[in-house]
């Protein structure tokens, strides 16, 4: 289009034909997303399945990088089919505006000039001469601009907003001045469209070469974000962010193909973390989300950006390491990623097996220190999650484990050996600001999930079980939660195990003898100087237990492992004592989901009851008694 638009330009534009461009890229996006996954699961599958030699792996590294060449190429021509789609949608109003004010003038028998204007014939009656009032030319004033169009397509001086038009006794003035208005401002607006739209389509062209990198997907982010700016009219107005995961899976559910490639293309942002919305749509969202924010990060140089950077590389390492194990272990569960984001210390929510199609599905919620970086891949994800639900799926292979990162738990501080130190973690205000998040993302679940009654599991470890403590008192509790299950808590807000909202026999607590966090004293004492005797807190946490021994008090409330809360307490290894034998100061905390031998860091009898649980086999647990 050109830089100054005339109105029979506009009223002749075929919008079908940007459409049928923008299918047209569509079409592009989608064959380069289906050769991508030809090449890493068909191509790179069969080599790495028949193939073990130096050369193979070469020829995956290749095939990888190839593959990563279309992904691209689905992502940026994703994004240019949503920019052309965008542009008919919104030149849509302005053409059909200006369609209505011309059928006005040809009713009228009004002749509209190449420059806009209208000419009104003679009407009225001059009441001192008797005679009709004569005609005239009527200038379009579209409120934002200051001169009116000339017969040349340019602008000549007239009215502005502020200056009024004399009256007229002539009854064609006032109509003819109306439409004159109303192709004015058809004009302007189709042509601030197609300038912000021209704009945004020239972003998004690729670099010579075919290296796609990590400065390649830094682009791409930015024209992800081009692509948002000038489509929120056109897309994100209609995704329904305010409503309920189950108005959610609706909402999608009446989307055509089409439609919902183009809001993965767009808004992978918003769509891999929306609740209610399949877990293989979340998934392939966040595979695309992923790249961006990589992209994202790496043009970034602060220490947070980098933190980040690096626990997203480890999720992409991750997720290639799922797809190769899958192909020589059958049962090795598929990993999905349902949720992903840079807010705040990081969002990450990974599942092991699908939980739309398991009839088991867990929840976790970590704790303390956990964000988004290596760490929390390496251990949380690869270690906790997968076990769990490898375990649970040893007992029911129609079973799913997920570690839900999708708020800020506290972190340790720099005084990192004052644990009571750090204002954060000695509040529950982080546990009630994630709870409705949490809970939002159960209702998910369940409104996803394609069996009539799925199992749901609550698990919440050390402050996540603050955090799932906090869900609970939500009204209606946690939705769709079958059994809760504690380990390593410092208390979860309530004092007993029924008002958890399932019941207390379905509310199961693990606590290591030799956990020091299961051990904190309660505020009462904390109060009256019970902690701090000693020094740092890990030793002070022990002080204040055997300074008031029966008390079943915690930090956050009625020790869940006690009597009084009346939970189901199963087994676990007592773990070693603080600073003995070389341990550290809290390794009892971190053992509990570790199906490993007990000589070896891990805990197979807590990860065993753990499993039990979230396979919805409670009947299988090995009990203790209660603190």
């Amino acid at each position: 289009m050109s830089a100054v638009l005339t109105w029979q330009r506009l009223r002749d534009l075929k919008l079908s034909e940007l459409d049928d461009a923008g299918d047209g890229w569509g079409a592009v996006s989608e064959r380069a997303d289906a050769n991508r996954v030809r090449v890493e699961a068909e191509m790179t599958g069969a080599l790495l399945k028949t193939q073990e030699s130096e050369s193979a792996r070469s020829a995956a590294r290749r095939l990888k990088r190839l593959g990563r060449n279309y992904e691209y190429i689905h992502t940026e021509c994703g994004l240019i089919r949503s920019t052309v789609n965008g542009l008919s949608h919104e030149l849509s109003a302005p053409q059909r505006h200006l369609k209505e004010a011309l059928d006005d003038a040809a009713s009228l028998s009004y002749t509209v000039h190449n420059d806009g204007s209208v000419t009104y014939p003679a009407g009225g009656e001059n009441t001192v001469t008797g005679k009709q009032i004569p005609g005239g030319i009527a200038f379009g004033n579209y409120y934002l601009l200051e001169y009116p169009l000339d017969s040349n397509g340019l602008y000549q001086p007239g009215f502005d907003r502020g200056t009024p038009r004399p009256p007229s006794l002539n009854p064609h003035q006032a109509k003819a001045q109306d439409i004159a208005d109303r192709i004015a401002r058809a004009l302007h607006e189709a042509q601030e469209i197609d300038t912000r739209f021209s704009e945004t389509l020239r972003k998004l062209k690729a670099e010579p070469g075919l290296k796609v990198d990590g400065s390649t997907w830094t682009d791409a982010a930015k024209d992800a974000e081009a692509v948002r700016e000038v489509a929120d009219a056109y897309l994100a107005e209609d995704i329904p962010q305010d409503k309920s995961p189950a108005e959610r899976k609706a909402w999608w559910d009446g989307l055509s193909k089409e439609q919902r490639e183009e809001y993965v293309a767009v808004y992978p942002n918003i769509i891999g973390n929306l609740d209610g919305i399949p877990a293989n749509v979340r998934h392939e969202a966040n595979l695309e989300n992923l790249n961006l924010l990589i992209g994202e990060m790496e043009g970034r140089n602060d220490e947070k950006a980098r933190t980040q950077l690096a626990g997203l590389q480890e999720i992409d390492r991750k997720l290639e390491e799922n797809e190769k194990l899958r192909l020589k272990h059958p049962k090795e569960p598929p990993m999905l990623l349902l949720g992903i984001g840079g807010e705040g210390g990081g969002r990450a929510i990974v599942a092991y097996g699908n939980p739309d199609t398991s009839k088991n599905v867990s929840a976790y919620v970590p704790g303390l220190g956990t964000a988004l970086d290596k760490d929390f891949v390496n251990n949380d994800v690869a270690k906790r999650a997968h076990d769990t639900a490898m375990g649970a799926r040893e007992i029911d292979p129609s079973s799913a484990a997920i570690v839900w990162l999708g708020y800020d738990a506290p972190q340790v501080g720099p005084d990192s050996e004052s644990i009571l130190g750090n204002l954060a973690v000695a509040k529950d205000d982080n546990a009630k600001q994630g709870a409705p998040a949490y809970n939002s993302f159960m209702s998910g679940l369940g409104a996803t999930n394609q069996h009539d009654d799925p199992h749901l599991t609550a698990i919440g470890h050390s402050y996540g079980s603050r955090t799932v403590g906090a869900a609970t008192q939500a009204e209606g509790g946690i939705p769709g939660a079958d059994d809760i299950l504690f380990v390593g808590s410092p208390g979860v807000g309530v004092d007993r195990a029924e008002d958890l909202g399932v019941g207390k026999d379905h509310v199961f607590v693990g606590a290591a003898d030799n956990d020091a966090v299961t051990h904190l004293p309660s505020k009462q004492q904390a109060l009256a100087g019970t902690i701090g005797l000693l020094g740092g807190p890990y030793t002070s946490y022990l002080a204040g237990d055997m300074a008031d021994q029966g008390d079943d008090d915690l930090w956050f409330g009625r020790d869940p492992a006690s009597e009084a809360f009346g939970a189901t307490r199963f087994r676990v290894d007592d773990g070693p004592l603080p600073f003995a034998d070389g341990s550290g100061p809290i390794d009892a905390h971190s053992n509990y989901f570790d199906p490993a031998q007990v000589t070896n860091g891990g805990d197979p009898e807590s990860a065993a009851n753990i499993a039990a649980v979230v396979a919805g086999r409670p009947d299988l647990l090995t009990t203790e008694q209660h603190r």
